[in-house]
């Protein structure tokens, strides 16, 4: 095992992805592409559900968090698995549609939903809309309204928690784009105003402090904040609300620098924590959601690439380009995130050639992994990004104008195309 369960080595000294040869896969499918290990997937969609029902409460559920990870195929997964979907625009709420996802078990997210959106998930019939400010309330008051409907919403709410994480992928603190903060009266004033809508239902409240941790403590801390603020929001209204929806963030472990984690103790200490603070602030327990997405997919997805040119340029660094790059995969480009890169074609060789992976674009920042080191590539090798399953098909572009590779579903021993790979005239087809 590499990792991850989903990635070994066989006998030919290649690579596997859920037990198949990654070289092979290359051949048969061609690359770039992203593999995705669905058995791994359905695994932590199991974890998770069988985990919120043991330590939060029976009517408890995870909510899988469409922006990790989004085509039609994974809908249809997580919905014979019983999990909600977060979902964060009208093109997310459509897929989950067309893939018969049901539309009550959807949470519609976003800091600026347009009336044009309002109105799309109201006509698809979406549980519950998390309303992010005054603004919003005030919209989606006067559509359903004129909807004849009363929609089921949450607040977004900023606890104001600071989580160490990429401050790109922070959300938690009180200047956030994201929800009303609770430091500065905000947050009560919003409840006061969501109260008062004739054409809104209140359900609850949400949060989100961050993304990529890997402890539950940012995730206690606002247990404690949002506990405490709901009985602040009682005494102040009467109004008790019934759904804490903790967001999402629980890390992924991408190298082997990174910790191992154990999502059910987490959730376990979680829980524990919940029931804790329900009772030292005289609340009841409400049912509680919260929003994986990178880990629930991350760890079953790899992209294999093609070796093309090995060049080394003496006292300074080697560089590996691949016929992918920042179009597949962006996050190296915004984050600097780290990844596990293997030479999949000689993965039982010496890992003691330290390079730059590089794309193919016409971008010096089209780089893929800086000081990694694998097995010597030559021209033609398979070059394999381990943990790839969040964020990076759910990212990819057309930048250089080139097509999106697709997603093959890995299962049982077989694989299957669950996304085609895009063809040149698909880049012109809405030319005009």
């Amino acid at each position: 095992m590499i990792l991850h369960p989903t990635y070994d080595i066989n006998e030919a000294g290649h690579l596997t992805v859920a037990g198949l040869d990654a070289v092979e896969l290359a051949k048969e499918f061609g690359t770039p592409a992203f593999l995705l290990d669905t058995d791994a997937v359905r695994a932590q969609c199991r974890l998770y559900r069988d985990a919120f029902r043991t330590y939060f409460g029976e009517s408890s559920l995870p909510a899988f968090a469409g922006k990790a990870l989004c085509y039609k195929g994974l809908y249809r997964l997580i919905a014979e698995e019983g999990l909600l979907a977060d979902c964060v625009s009208p093109g997310e709420i459509f897929t989950a549609k067309a893939a018969g996802f049901p539309m009550e078990k959807v949470f519609f997210h976003g800091n600026n939903k347009t009336d044009a959106d309002l109105r799309f998930a109201l006509e698809s019939g979406v549980g519950h809309i998390v309303a992010d400010g005054e603004d919003e309330l005030c919209a989606l008051d006067r559509i359903a309204g004129e909807m004849g409907l009363k929609p089921h919403i949450l607040l977004r709410i900023t606890p104001g928690i600071d989580p160490h994480t990429h401050r790109k992928i922070s959300t938690g603190n009180v200047d956030s784009k994201f929800g009303m903060a609770i430091a500065t009266g905000q947050a009560q004033e919003f409840v006061r105003r969501a109260l008062g809508y004739p054409n809104l239902t209140l359900d609850g409240f949400h949060c989100h402090v961050g993304s990529q941790i890997f402890d539950t403590e940012p995730f206690e801390d606002a247990c404690d904040i949002m506990l405490s603020f709901m009985a602040r929001v009682r005494a102040d209204t009467g109004y008790e609300a019934e759904i804490l929806n903790l967001g999402g963030g629980f890390g992924v472990r991408y190298t082997e620098e990174d910790p191992v984690v154990d999502y059910r103790d987490n959730i376990r200490r979680l829980g524990a924590e919940i029931d804790r603070m329900c009772a030292l602030h005289g609340v009841k327990k409400p049912v509680i959601v919260m929003e994986p997405g990178r880990s629930v997919v991350a760890a079953a997805g790899c992209t294999l690439y093609t070796c093309g040119t090995v060049k080394t340029i003496p006292g300074f660094r080697s560089y590996v380009s691949v016929d992918g790059g920042m179009p597949d995969n962006p996050r190296y480009a915004l984050y600097q995130s780290r990844y596990t890169v293997l030479n999949a074609s000689r993965a039982d060789a010496d890992a003691d050639f330290t390079c730059t992976v590089a794309g193919r674009c016409c971008e010096s920042g089209d780089l893929i992994a800086e000081g990694v080191s694998l097995a010597k590539p030559v021209r033609g090798d398979v070059i394999a990004v381990l943990v790839t399953g969040a964020y990076n098909y759910s990212m990819a572009s057309h930048y250089n104008r080139i097509p999106k590779p697709p997603v093959v579903e890995l299962s049982g021993g077989s694989a299957r195309v669950a996304v085609r790979r895009e063809t040149y005239a698909d880049l012109t087809a809405f030319d005009v």
